[in-house]
């Protein structure tokens, strides 16, 4: 996650709706953190608001390299390392992964897509379920996903999502090895 601190690139504005976030506590949480930053600013003289990756987990980021000295270091590289993630690639046969939601952000740093690049490497297909399925897919699959599948099954409100989410996964899941089934 490469993503500033606050603005249209920030970690409210992007992904706030994500997370259950209304429009309108989206620019409120904005403000906040830019809020927060401007103190951050002026009581410790440090301008952190725009380093890439400060809004990672929702600006904790932000708050550990103000007040711990802590560095940023990309999670999906540290999981790939300490999981010894390639080796365990090259052994499959197919890489699973997934995420809430799977979009244009997705290859900013997100962890499906850090799996995916790995596969990729060793030639390996990628499938992908989420939550939903968004805008700028098309750019992923020219990247390193082989296939994406959304696992709604119609419009609805965001607990009854999370409420049906394991269902949902578990069928689309079962869909997805019928399918691979049928190829082998």
């Amino acid at each position: 996650m490469n993503n500033p601190l606050c603005g249209e690139q920030g970690a409210s504005s992007v992904f706030g709706a994500q997370k259950g976030a209304t429009p309108d506590m989206v620019k409120q949480l904005d403000q906040n953190l830019s809020h927060f930053a401007d103190l951050v600013e002026q009581q410790c003289g440090l301008d952190l608001r725009n380093v890439a990756g400060a809004g990672a987990a929702g600006g904790l980021a932000f708050a550990l390299m103000a007040f711990a000295g802590a560095k940023i270091r990309s999670g999906v590289e540290l999981m790939i390392e300490q999981t010894q993630l390639a080796e365990k690639i090259a052994q499959a046969d197919y890489v699973f992964t997934g995420e809430g939601g799977i979009d244009f952000q997705t290859k900013f740093g997100k962890t499906p897509f850090g799996v995916a690049q790995v596969a990729k490497q060793l030639n390996k297909p990628v499938i992908a379920c989420a939550g939903y399925v968004g805008e700028g897919i098309e750019e992923l699959y020219a990247e390193c996903f082989t296939a994406i599948f959304g696992i709604m099954d119609g419009a609805c409100d965001l607990q009854t999502a999370l409420d049906n989410a394991e269902k949902n996964l578990q069928r689309t899941c079962q869909n997805v090895a019928r399918i691979l089934a049928l190829m082998s």
